[in-house]
């Protein structure tokens, strides 16, 4: 991962955390990578279906509430949160569309979405090298490339402020604010 982090995704997981303000949740924080990214002020609750991913995460040392739970049904009320973040976890959800609409019902009025993931390159080579890995990937680890969470985030109605696509269009960043 340190490879593709460095050649591939840049700077993406500081520039998802730097704009986290308030309370704060990220889905599908796996091993708690970006823990160390995010701003001082900000309460940080973290969800992950594995325990021994919370564990690894914990051991980072940020303060954060970390807790086992499903991206698909997410367990806390409507509009508990002032920022959702999520950084290359919705290519492995089964259900993208399903856990970003649970990520909105959980974002305050004028609350802020944050994604970060690899997704369906901008060229047809690209898209078709990514259809042949997923012949593999997604059968043995559930990984898909071909996905595009920015399309889900236009239907569910949320303005998007950014969105910057980069290497070869394989990774997309964006940030949408949920309407009050």
């Amino acid at each position: 991962m340190a490879y593709w982090e460095r050649k591939l995704f840049r700077d993406s997981r500081q520039w998802a955390c730097g704009q986290a303000t308030g309370d704060v949740l990220e889905v599908a924080v796996g091993t708690g990578l970006n823990l160390p990214f995010y701003p001082e002020d900000v309460a940080i609750t973290g969800l992950d279906l594995s325990d021994g991913m919370l564990e690894l995460a914990r051991a980072r040392g940020r303060a954060a509430v970390l807790q086992r739970g499903d991206a698909h049904d997410l367990p806390f009320r409507d509009g508990s949160f002032d920022t959702v973040v999520c950084t290359f976890g919705l290519c492995a959800i089964p259900d993208p569309d399903r856990a970003v609409g649970e990520m909105v019902r959980v974002l305050r009025p004028d609350g802020r979405l944050i994604l970060v993931d690899h997704v369906a390159g901008t060229s047809w080579p690209v898209r078709t090298l990514q259809w042949l890995l997923e012949r593999v990937t997604v059968p043995l680890q559930g990984e898909h490339f071909l996905r595009r969470p920015f399309l889900r985030v236009q239907a569910l109605g949320l303005h998007v402020e950014q969105r910057e696509r980069f290497a070869r269009g394989v990774v997309e960043r964006l940030v949408a604010r949920k309407g009050v």
